[in-house]
């Protein structure tokens, strides 16, 4: 059993979970509890590391025998090493470190979407299981968005991360894939351009919803074809970003007709 903090791996877990840029360099996730444990062991992702507590319940007790069986170092750890380590203010007690395999792009792309300067990542993750949950086939995240490896935005994706391809684009490399893959652009806007429902989603397109306080920015208003904006007969000013996403995504998906 490892029993203290200064433990090499442990250290190495906070820093992943605090640092950006070394999750970005070593192109890992942390994961954190049986569910979401569970997906990347059955997705197929490769499991550098797998930790659990003796107090878990049965059904992590059996994926951590799951895992051990495929040949897995599976380590089991204390109480206080795990809480030092988690990311959440109650920990569930099973932490896997895996190697994200960037998922293929499968063209034509039909439905992308790109999250504009997000840069809460509970709004961010929530956008990536809505955005799955309509068959977007590809998320793309220009500069100024929160990174999509934050253990905040995994586990409010909910999965999102094992189905869905996830880039970090240049705003040239967004454009190169636009005019690519021939999209029309949509750009969420507050109080302009053509209600949300009048809107014609059925050709292949971008839409890009950005931060509710800031809107959209220059990079991507230059990019949009057509500005959609849902109508608010309330007294609020604006939708959250993340709610704004899943009202147009899934008026893109009632117009196709693919449910």
């Amino acid at each position: 059993m490892i029993t203290s903090v200064q433990n090499p791996k442990a250290q190495w877990i906070k820093d992943l979970q605090k640092n950006s840029q070394r999750r970005r360099e070593e192109g890992v996730l942390v994961i954190e509890g049986v569910r979401l444990a569970e997906e990347a062991f059955q997705a197929g992702w490769e499991i550098l590391l797998a930790w659990y507590v003796a107090n878990v319940d049965d059904r992590a007790k059996q994926l951590m025998e799951r895992l051990k069986q495929r040949g897995l170092s599976v380590e089991e750890v204390s109480l206080t090493v795990m809480k030092a380590v988690s990311d959440t203010e109650t920990s569930q007690g099973i932490l896997l470190v895996v190697q994200y395999p960037e998922l293929p792009i499968k063209p034509p792309v039909n439905l992308a979407f790109l999250p504009d300067q997000i840069r809460d990542p509970g709004n961010l993750g929530t956008m990536l299981r809505t955005a799955s949950a309509a068959g977007v086939e590809l998320v793309i995240l220009p500069p100024g968005t929160v990174d999509f490896r934050s253990p905040k935005v995994v586990r409010s994706a909910m999965g999102a991360h094992f189905s869905l391809p996830i880039r970090q684009f240049s705003w040239q490399q967004i454009e190169e894939l636009v005019q690519a893959q021939k999209l029309m652009v949509f750009l969420a806007d507050a109080n302009q351009g053509t209600p949300y429902f009048q809107a014609n989603f059925k050709a292949p397109l971008l839409l890009i919803v950005g931060n509710e306080a800031e809107g959209a920015s220059l990079k991507a208003r230059a990019l949009a074809d057509q500005s959609v904006f849902i109508p608010m007969p309330g007294k609020a000013e604006s939708l959250n970003a993340a709610v704004a996403a899943g009202v147009i995504l899934f008026e893109i998906v009632r117009q196709r007709r693919i449910i």
